[in-house]
């Protein structure tokens, strides 16, 4: 590696001027990110503290904007599975109108339930799913915009009353009721605990509204402050991306939030049905945990046989039954041949004949119904050439990504009738084929790039709208950070070896790519950059970071390699911080952009990273202010953002963090790692901050060996699911007739009742 040999003495770095509601709001983006690597299992408070202002919603536009079109299929999503739960009237019926190789397995899972020893059993071969004969059928114009799905105007002020009377700040008014819905004033006044389910608020918070409204009746040991812990921690534990913790660690995280019967806490909110629990076999060999009774009469009938090591899980019912959805319709794909079409001479034909991982991509799409394709950057290249080979044969071929900017770059790659989608669009129906009469997608084959950003929910919304006899291939960099939402779907599969796994061989081009693929290795190690293509510039002290880091985004890398500094992403561990987002960018506005801050600290001209929801960040430029808002020119269009958003949404973009980075890339890229960041640094983080690299990367370096610690001792912060046990027994073949069998797949002790 090199040092910049352009480095000379910068200038200044005095910050911009900015209001306070924007400097202290925190985007809903991927997270709390003051530093990587910080917080347990269960989550911490910044994780609630980086998502406060995120529950009021995106900025509001006169046409329907991305966020409005996510916050739309999620609210899909809860409607489906409140359906389903209403639908239920006895857990064992759940899966009555289940067909095939489905019901098959719903009927093993009752046999071990009722005492019967496990067996396993061979699904019949599903037959080859015809083809729709119905036409393509036209996109529908753009819809006019909803109506507001959000709170009345009355229940946020009976909400904000309730507010008042316990002290709690008025601006909490709207995502209270919201999360509460209708009668949230009355409910927050019987159990004012359930101000928790709001986001951002902290059970200390909580504790205190419930003081000033109960007086001496609010204890450490009521019963509803317990259960609303309980479900305050479960929420905490998906922002870190779990879905589901184990029971241990959660009775030790209620004795952590001074609860003082953790057991019986637990229990009581297992009878309520306010969580579920599971018994998950584990190898022989593994110790057993203690699973919380079902109610005062004891276990449930349901556990797994004396003598079997288990693994307790407690989760919530929305991601549990997201999983086991998605694990459902992955199954599905599996074992189920795709629709009949063109043979497999006529995909090679269509992929040019050729060698290689793309050519074992077209092989592995001709026959089977789910594919998994993985690599970095250079590899989006061979999904890509999947697609326009699909479209080529007839098919209708789509391709989605995680965000804007990565559709931009797939849709420079793609020939003929194939489009580039986000994932949020292509669920909320504002972009993509449509749906059929059946309400499924209107499409053959779907490749998703940015796989390892799908998180649970989002993922068994993809799947259960895929028509019968689609084929689907998820395609990623398993080295990056994982999704924002709970889950680990991309990994999680990619361990299963429940379907074919095809491994790019084409790496990332030069000393960026060399560096890159050792980081990926657990390997930082110096690589030879002739063209200064990398080079490292050693700090001692965060105000050297943020000095050099000014200086070689305004002056040595637009002079060495011609990339203006609105090319350039700077990359840093959190937004706090002596070398965080806030000082970074306060540094960069002052030299690029100066100005007085005149509209919520933003002026036109500004760099901004806007977050219209959870985990989505994408970079734009202010274009003006108007009296409804803060007009934004970004990679996915003209975005308005409502005056009221503008503190929850928007961030000064110069400097972001690797998580909002994720899905972005930049012909140059200054990753900052400060002094105080070394403790919390990971491999992934480390090896996505670098590859948003293209042609050159500086790492101003404040850590020392810490940064090659962390590279080879601490890979991807472990996630907590229940997806690898449930496809265990989903299998793969080359011919779908010899895949192995579907076997049970854990038990499920208790249910909402």
């Amino acid at each position: 590696m090199s040092t910049d040999p352009a480095a000379a003495p910068a200038d200044e770095d005095a910050p911009a001027p900015r209001a306070a509601a924007a400097e202290d709001a925190t985007p809903p983006e991927h997270g709390a990110e003051e530093a990587p690597g910080e917080g347990g299992a269960t989550g911490t408070e910044a994780d609630a503290e980086a998502s406060a202002d995120a529950a009021e919603g995106a900025g509001a536009a006169p046409a329907p904007s991305g966020a409005e079109a996510e916050l739309a299929a999620q609210r899909e999503l809860r409607r489906r599975i409140e359906e389903r739960k209403a639908g239920r009237e006895a857990p064992v019926e759940a899966g009555g109108k289940l067909q095939g190789v489905a019901a098959d397995l719903l009927a093993a899972v009752k046999a071990v339930e009722g005492g019967a020893a496990p067996t396993a059993f061979v699904p019949e071969t599903a037959p080859a799913a015809p083809r729709r004969p119905a036409p393509e059928p036209a996109r529908p114009a753009p819809a006019a915009p909803a109506a507001p799905t959000g709170p009345s105007d009355r229940a946020v002020d009976e909400v904000a009353a309730v507010l008042a009377d316990g002290g709690a700040p008025a601006s909490l008014g709207s995502a209270v009721a919201e999360a509460l819905g209708d009668g949230g004033a009355a409910m927050l006044r019987e159990d004012p605990w359930q101000l928790l389910r709001a986001r951002g608020v902290r059970p200390e918070q909580a504790d205190g509204f419930a003081r000033a409204l109960l007086g001496a009746e609010a204890r450490p040991d009521d019963a509803r402050r317990g259960r609303a812990v309980i479900g305050w921690l479960l929420e905490q534990a998906a922002l870190a991306g779990h879905t589901a913790l184990e029971a241990d660690a959660l009775r030790a995280a209620l004795g952590q939030r001074a609860v003082p019967d953790p057991e019986g806490t637990l229990r009581a909110a297992v009878a309520e049905g306010d969580v579920l629990v599971f018994q998950d076999p584990l190898e022989t060999g593994a110790p057993a945990a203690q699973a919380p009774a079902s109610g005062p009469g004891g276990p449930d009938e349901a556990e797994e046989p004396a003598g079997t090591p288990v693994r307790v899980l407690i989760g919530l019912e929305r991601y549990a039954l997201a999983e086991e959805s998605l694990a459902d319709g992955l199954a599905g794909l599996v074992n189920t041949r795709p629709a009949a079409g063109p043979g497999l001479d006529e995909w090679q034909s269509a992929g040019g004949e050729g060698r290689g991982s793309a050519a074992e991509l077209v092989r592995a799409a001709a026959g089977h119904g789910l594919v998994l394709h993985s690599g970095g950057e250079a590899a989006r290249a061979e999904p890509a050439a999947l697609l326009t080979a699909a479209a080529s044969l007839g098919l209708r071929a789509w391709g989605a990504v995680h965000g804007p900017d990565s559709r931009a770059r797939l849709a420079a790659t793609l020939s003929g009738e194939v489009r580039a989608v986000t994932v949020a669009g292509l669920l909320s129906g504002a972009e993509g084929p449509g749906r059929d009469a059946d309400g499924s997608l209107a499409l053959d084959l779907l490749v998703v790039l940015d796989a390892p950003q799908l998180d649970v929910e989002s993922a068994a919304m993809l799947v259960e709208a895929l028509p019968d006899g689609a084929r689907l291939v998820l395609s990623g960099d398993p080295g990056v950070l994982g999704s924002a939402g709970p889950g680990r779907v991309f990994g999680d599969l990619l361990a299963s070896r429940a379907c074919p796994v095809v491994v790019s061989r084409t790496p990332d081009p030069g000393p960026v790519g060399e560096l890159a693929s050792g980081v990926g290795a657990g390997e930082l190690t110096a690589v030879d950059a002739p063209g200064h293509e990398v080079a490292i510039v050693p700090v001692r002290e965060a105000a050297e970071a943020v000095h050099r880091t000014v200086q070689l985004v305004t002056e040595s890398v637009p002079r060495a390699f011609q990339v203006p500094p609105e090319q350039t992403l700077v990359v840093t561990p959190g937004h706090g911080g002596a070398a965080g987002t806030r000082v970074l960018n306060a540094a960069l506005k002052e030299k690029c952009n100066p100005g007085p801050g005149r509209f919520a600290g933003f002026d036109p001209g500004d760099r901004v990273a806007y977050s219209p929801a959870p985990g989505r960040t994408e970079l734009g430029r202010v274009t003006g202010a108007e009296q409804e808002g803060l007009r934004l020119r970004c990679a996915g269009g003209e975005v308005l953002v409502a005056r009221d958003r503008v503190a929850g949404t928007l961030r000064h973009g110069w400097a972001v963090t690797a998580h909002q980075a994720v899905a972005l890339r930049a012909p140059a890229a200054v990753v900052v790692v400060p002094g105080d960041a070394g403790a919390g640094l990971t491999r992934d983080w480390v090896y996505t901050a670098f590859t948003r690299a293209g042609r050159h990367l500086s790492v101003v370096q404040g850590v020392g060996p810490a940064l090659a610690a962390a590279v080879a001792e601490r890979p991807a912060k472990p996630r907590t699911t229940r997806l690898p046990l449930l496809l265990s027994g989903v299998g793969v073949s080359s011919n779908p007739d010899e895949r192995p069998p579907v076997g049970v797949r854990g038990v499920l002790v208790s249910t909402l009742i």
